[in-house]
C-alpha cells in the first residue's frame, strides 16, 4: 500500500504542480461582498470565513494537489472557529485534496499521544475508537527531542499518515538557535535534519522519501541547499516564497534531479491575489477565488 509521501508525490506529479495553499484567513481578508451576507458577530464572521475558504477550494482542487491550514487563524476564533477548520479539511478532503495541519505541536508522552491521537489517529471513545480531524500531514516542533515526535510516527505508521518537522524555518530569527554550532561543529539545524532522516527511515515508500518529513524554508537558500543533501531521503515543505522574499531559483535547491523532494507553500500570495497589483486592476472582489487561482496558477504554469 502507498504510504502518505507517495500519495502526495503521486498528486504532484499528477497536477505537475509541487504547490500547496496555504489558507489562512483573518476576517480582515475576507471579501466585503461575502462580510456582508453574515452577522457581525462570531458565529458570523466563521460563516464568512467557511464561504472564502470553500470557494478558494473550489477554484484550485483540480490544479494544486495539497492545502495547509494553520491552526492559529481558526482558533482565534474559538469553538466556531474550530467548527471551520474541520469542515475545511473534510472539504478538501472530499475533493481529494492533501491536507496538512500547520499545528506545530511539540510536547512529550502522554500529551504528544493525544496530540497525535486528535490529527492522525484515533481517539478511544469506550469499546470505540473514533477519527478526529483526520488530518493527512501535521507540522510539529522537535525541540524537546524523540519523546515529542514518537507518538505521531508511531500513529504515522499505524493509519499511514505523515509529518513535516521543523528543521529550518522561513522567520528572521530563526537562526537565534537554529544556526548555532554545535561541540561537533555542525548547526543545530543540521543535527535536526539528520535526526528527521533517522526517524523516517521505517516509513520510507516507493519513491524513497520518508512520510517524516521536514519544513525548510525558501528565505535561506544555502542552508536548503545544504540540508537536501544532509536529508536525501527527507521531503521538504517550503515556507517563504513570495510575500517572505523567497525566489523560484532558491526553491529549486530543495528539490532533486527528478523534480521531487519537496512542496512550495504559497497563503497569502494565492488567498489574497484579489488584492494584489497583478490582478486586482483585473478581477473584482467577486471574483476572489477565480483570480487568485484558477486563471493565475494556470497563466504561470504554461510560462
Amino acid at each position: 500500500m502507498k504510504n502518505a509521501i507517495d500519495r502526495l508525490i503521486e498528486k504532484i506529479k499528477q497536477m505537475n504542480n509541487p504547490t500547496v495553499i496555504g489558507i489562512d484567513p483573518g476576517y480582515e481578508k475576507i471579501p466585503n461582498c461575502i462580510k456582508e451576507k453574515y452577522d457581525k458577530d462570531i458565529k458570523g464572521a466563521c460563516q464568512a470565513i467557511l464561504e472564502f475558504n470553500k470557494g478558494l477550494i473550489d477554484a484550485t482542487f483540480d490544479i494544486i494537489p495539497a492545502v495547509k491550514l494553520n491552526i492559529a487563524f481558526y482558533e482565534m476564533y474559538g469553538i466556531e472557529g474550530i467548527k471551520v477548520f474541520e469542515e475545511t479539511c473534510q472539504y478538501a478532503k472530499e475533493k481529494e485534496m492533501v491536507v496538512i495541519a500547520d499545528i506545530k505541536r511539540g510536547d512529550i508522552g502522554t500529551t504528544a499521544q493525544c496530540y497525535s491521537n486528535a490529527f492522525l489517529g484515533k481517539t478511544k471513545i469506550g469499546e470505540k475508537e473514533e477519527s478526529i480531524f483526520d488530518i493527512d500531514f501535521v507540522t510539529l516542533n522537535p525541540y524537546m527531542g524523540i519523546d515529542s515526535i514518537k507518538p505521531f510516527i508511531e500513529d504515522c505508521k499505524k493509519y499511514n499518515k505523515g509529518a513535516f518537522i521543523l528543521v529550518k524555518t522561513s522567520n528572521p530569527s530563526s537562526g537565534e538557535l537554529q544556526d548555532l554550532k554545535l561541540e561537533t561543529g555542525e548547526e543545530v539545524y543540521t543535527k535536526v535534519a539528520n535526526l528527521v532522516e533517522k526517524w523516517g527511515e521505517e516509513l520510507r515508500g516507493e519513491y524513497e522519501y520518508s512520510s517524516i518529513a521536514a519544513v525548510v524554508g525558501a528565505t535561506y537558500p544555502e542552508q536548503l541547499k545544504q540540508i537536501r543533501k544532509t536529508a536525501p531521503h527527507t521531503y521538504f515543505l517550503i515556507p517563504g516564497y513570495g510575500a517572505q522574499g523567497g525566489k523560484a531559483e532558491d526553491i529549486a535547491l530543495g528539490f532533486d534531479k527528478q523534480g521531487l523532494g519537496g512542496i512550495v507553500n504559497a497563503s497569502r500570495s494565492l488567498m489574497c491575489a484579489y488584492q494584489s497589483d497583478r490582478w486586482k486592476d483585473q478581477y473584482t472582489e467577486e471574483q476572489y477565488a477565480r483570480s487568485n487561482t484558477s486563471r493565475g496558477i494556470k497563466n504561470e504554469r504554461r510560462t
